[in-house]
Order: structure tokens, then C-alpha cells, then sequence
């Protein structure tokens, strides 16, 4: 795999890469056996979001995405499955705590490589909430620690 990879952030209001977003989304959705979410409310989620990217201009695709709130909650957090490991996550994620004084997030409950994956990082399950999803799922509300996010964001770029 051949990497030519840039960023870009996609402002509130723009649907700019939402269809790769809204593909890649659905290619994890399919491989994890998840419930399916309504394309009307990603779409207007996405749009309300500000979207961190990362794109491979050699292979012309969407690596991965955050699409973020105002208040720093992680509506979705999608890398392609052919760039795990090399960081992007991680990256994605001190992106967004650079520019909010908290992050936090939902993972579904029974999803232990996301669980896995945000632990690693140095988020911490707040609260279990039960009948989360629209299938009856249960969820973990995560928050980035609070030790200093100076520290956090040079690790998580580090390592």
C-alpha cells in the first residue's frame, strides 16, 4: 500500500466528502453486524459536525474521519480497515483534543475493539447506558482523561 496521505477538515455546513464518509461508515457498519442508521441522519449529523480527515491522494480514498460536535463528543470515528494500525485513530483524536478542552464519546457496548482502541488512548468509561441504540444495544460514555491534554496530545501523536 502505497501512502500519499493529507488532511483536511470539512466546516459545519458542508457535505463535502460525506458520501466517502457515509461508504466508509457502512463498510465497518456491515463488517461489525450492527444496525443500520437512517442516511438522512448521518448526512444532517455530518453537516452539523466539524469533520477531521485524513485522504490518500495516491489511492484517491477516504483513510479515515471524525466528525465532531462543538462541545468536543465524537459523533462518529471511522478508519478504513486497510489503515489500522498506522496511527490515524490516534491522530484523529488528539485533532480534535487540540481544538476542545474535552472529548468524549459513545462505543457501543459489546465493541471491544473500539473499547480497546479508546482505552489505549487514555479515555475512561463514565457511565453505562442501557437500551443506547435503536436496536436495544447498550453503550459506554467515554471521556478523554483529564490529565494534561498537552501531555495527552504529544503522546497520542508520538505513539
Amino acid at each position: 500500500m502505497s501512502v500519499n496521505v493529507e488532511t483536511r477538515v470539512v466546516e459545519r455546513g458542508s457535505d463535502e466528502y460525506v458520501d466517502a464518509a457515509w461508504r466508509l461508515k457502512e463498510d465497518i457498519r456491515e463488517a461489525d453486524g450492527v444496525l443500520r442508521q437512517r442516511r438522512g441522519f448521518f448526512r444532517s449529523a455530518y453537516r452539523r459536525s466539524t469533520v477531521y480527515l485524513y485522504l490518500d491522494r495516491t489511492e484517491d480514498r477516504l483513510v479515515g474521519f471524525a466528525a465532531v460536535r462543538r462541545d468536543g463528543y465524537i459523533l462518529f470515528l471511522a478508519v478504513d480497515e486497510a489503515y489500522r494500525g498506522h496511527g490515524f485513530g490516534k491522530r484523529l483524536v488528539a485533532r480534535v483534543a487540540e481544538d476542545h478542552g474535552s472529548v468524549t464519546c459513545h462505543a457501543r457496548a459489546t465493541n471491544e475493539d473500539a473499547l480497546a482502541f479508546y482505552r489505549h488512548i487514555g479515555f475512561e468509561v463514565r457511565r453505562r447506558i442501557d437500551n443506547y441504540y435503536e436496536d436495544g444495544g447498550d453503550a459506554f460514555y467515554l471521556k478523554l482523561g483529564e490529565d494534561s491534554i498537552t501531555d495527552k496530545l504529544s503522546r497520542l501523536l508520538r505513539g
